[in-house]
């Protein structure tokens, strides 16, 4: 069974509203063709999957995920499943950085809706990603982002979100505060908290974190898949 580090703060309380997951064509996502016997290869079209992935992202890019009702849960489930299984088939073949980041993501989605597999999916092409692209922010960013919210993979997200901040990922630094206190080592998730709201002032959700590490007022639990927080 898969576990969350949930922060459950005593003095926050947090309501998401989640819009109306889209209707998409997916095969004007993304087609197949075969003009080599055994070689399959695809057109993507780019901002659409892009848009797609924003709004599978704004739903179900954390955990827990967010939709109105379980029609549109449905509707991303077969979304990601369906785009997985397509990209999957010739992931071999990219050599996109854009593209393959994008994979990594979509696979990240499916672990938060519990589809079987794509969290290892995931971490087999962030791993790919960053072997090719080392130094890449965003990549390191998202990759430890993810890894951050699994117990079973958590401990690798610190050294993943530390290069991030490196490399100059502002949002490392919140990231990396909620990590730290999720894993029980205060002083440093205060002092990355303190460093990212120096820089984003006026992220009035993250001061309330602040402050409530600060004052002892933060309290951390395991969340199972398919709890409410």
């Amino acid at each position: 069974m898969r576990a969350y580090a949930v922060l459950l703060l005593s003095l926050v309380s947090l309501t998401v509203a989640a819009a109306e997951y889209g209707h998409y064509d997916l095969k004007k996502v993304v087609s197949l063709s075969e003009t080599t016997p055994g070689k399959p290869s695809a057109t993507i079209n780019m901002p659409l999957f892009v848009e797609v992935l924003n709004d599978l992202g704004s739903h179900a890019g954390t955990y827990p995920v967010h939709f109105d009702n379980g029609d549109d849960r449905q509707r991303a489930e077969h979304d990601v499943a369906l785009l997985s299984s397509v990209l999957d088939t010739i992931a071999d073949n990219f050599n996109d950085r854009s593209i393959l980041l994008r994979l990594a993501l979509l696979h990240s989605v499916g672990h938060n809706l519990d589809i079987p597999g794509s969290g290892e999916k995931a971490v087999a092409v962030f791993d790919n990603v960053l072997a090719k692209w080392p130094n890449d922010p965003q990549a390191n960013y998202r990759y430890g982002l993810f890894l951050a919210s699994t117990v079973k993979y958590g401990d690798a997200a610190i050294p993943r979100l530390e290069k991030a901040k490196s490399l100059g990922v502002v949002d490392a630094d919140y990231t990396l505060g909620l990590t730290y206190l999720s894993l029980g080592e205060k002083e440093k998730a205060i002092t990355n908290l303190k460093s990212y709201t120096a820089r984003v002032p006026g992220d009035e959700n993250a001061a309330r974190i602040l402050d409530a590490a600060i004052n002892g007022k933060i309290e951390t639990k395991q969340l199972k898949a398919g709890q409410e927080p």
